[in-house]
């Protein structure tokens, strides 16, 4: 609910209403329940499909600062489609010149850590987790990587990042 308080004038008399929307309902929403919202799911080949699984996100956006969670839960009808995953934002990131970094972990038959990455004006996050158990470099999440994917895989992404409005 944040958004820029309005200009106040010198000697102007404010109604206790106003007062309330401009800084007891502003103050009020930093502290209320994350919004939830449903990410996509896409991928850079063929497109994946739920199935059964869940895929869920939640967010709170405070000024152009958003706090996001998007929680991913492969099912037994799910199809994982090709190429490089993707995930889409609650909102517009700014094309502020960098990208943000967030923190991403993959649960199947091992724990994976890596980041999620967020790029100027995006629409998408994207997973980078290890390539391999033997290649700790962070490569794009995909169908079989880190690992061969698999029902009741999840994956984790947690990040801040600012939004272009």
């Amino acid at each position: 609910m944040t958004f820029a308080p309005r200009t106040w004038a010198v000697g102007e008399v404010v109604p206790a209403a106003t007062m309330n929307t401009e800084i007891r309902d502003q103050f009020n929403s930093m502290f209320a329940a994350w919004t939830p919202y449903t990410p996509v799911w896409t991928s850079s080949g063929t497109a994946p499909a739920m199935g059964n699984g869940t895929l869920s996100g939640r967010y709170m956006k405070i000024g152009r600062t958003v706090l996001c969670h998007i929680n991913w839960i492969s099912g037994s009808t799910t199809t994982y489609g090709t190429g490089n995953y993707s995930f889409s934002l609650p909102v517009q990131s700014a094309a502020a010149g960098a990208s943000y970094i967030g923190n991403a972990h993959f649960l199947q038959t091992d724990r994976w850590v890596g980041q999620n990455v967020i790029s100027n004006n995006a629409t998408t996050t994207a997973p980078f987790l290890p390539a391999s158990a033997t290649n700790p470099r962070t490569d794009w999440m995909t169908p079989t990587r880190p690992e061969t994917l698999a029902a009741g895989a999840q994956l984790r992404m947690t990040f801040v990042y600012e939004s272009a409005t």
